[in-house]
């Protein structure tokens, strides 16, 4: 690990950045690095916007990664060089807003149809009745299931916030289910080892495969099922509540919070640039 890795590692982590977003940002940098073959403490204004116009037009890349790479930037120019001055040749894109995608309660329910494996259309079925992010569903805690209460408590979600969700009396009852068949013990949803919970890969994976499974002409993803959940409490034109048939008892009115490495190699030697 270089001195530069080191120093901004130390400075997001006195920062109380999550994990997640360390290792975004540092691959960022990285891979601005690795384009220039140069260490990007040696790189200025004229090299950040070669790049920034190089992801647009050459690579293609979504505006979501776009952004990322520009936040990861701002942070090591400002905070781990000190180069405040360096701010305004790394702006922010304009925000694009654009409208989620939202299933039908007949296409919610042929997704969890085609989902045979138990345990997995559990998950999935989590993340739709609670609005739970991928991160939040993969390290929900047998602990955190509140029957009494009727909450799923989301630790240290987005933003490192705790928050409660509602726990439909539908979703316990399908819980219950799964944990009959599988005793988790600390993790709800663990991985092949007890230990470590599901991978953020298994459920994205789990998911695109039911959509492919159910037929479906919409793309499907964990975000697909977790946006429904904003969606099913709009009032329909017929004077009632939009709610979904799997679910009906989640109570109205809820609100939901809501080289990767950096290495270039030149002939047998490689150099570590950031």
């Amino acid at each position: 690990m270089t001195e530069l890795r080191r120093r901004m590692i130390e400075e997001l982590r006195l920062r109380n950045y999550s994990p997640n977003t360390i290792t975004v940002y540092i691959r960022c940098v990285a891979q601005f690095a690795q384009h220039f073959r140069l260490s990007p403490d040696r790189l200025g204004p004229k090299h950040i916007r070669q790049y920034q116009l190089f992801l647009v037009e050459r690579k293609k890349v979504s505006w979501a990664l776009f952004t990322q790479t520009v936040c990861a930037l701002r942070f090591f120019y400002q905070r781990t060089l000190h180069r405040n001055w360096m701010i305004e040749y790394i702006p922010y894109p304009r925000h694009e807003e654009k409208l989620p995608v939202v299933l039908s309660p007949t296409e919610v329910a042929a997704v969890f149809a085609a989902t045979r494996n138990l345990k997995h259309r559990t998950i999935l079925m989590t993340i739709y009745a609670g609005g739970l992010r991928v991160s939040e569903v993969t390290h929900l805690r047998v602990a955190d299931i509140d029957s009494q209460r009727q909450v799923i408590c989301v630790r240290q979600g987005k933003g490192r916030k705790d928050r409660q969700v509602m726990l439909s009396p539908k979703l316990l009852e399908r819980l219950r289910i799964y944990w009959k068949r599988y005793r988790p013990v600390v993790w709800l949803f663990p991985g092949e080892s007890p230990e470590r919970p599901v991978s953020s890969e298994t459920v994205w994976r789990v998911c695109r495969q039911a959509g492919e499974a159910a037929h479906l002409s919409k793309p499907i993803s964990p975000h697909t099922l977790r946006h429904y959940a904003e969606f099913r409490t709009m009032p329909s034109k017929f004077g009632r509540s939009l709610h979904c048939r799997l679910f009906p008892d989640i109570r109205l009115g809820i609100v939901w919070a809501g080289s990767s490495h950096g290495c270039w190699s030149n002939g047998n030697s490689i150099r570590l640039l950031f």
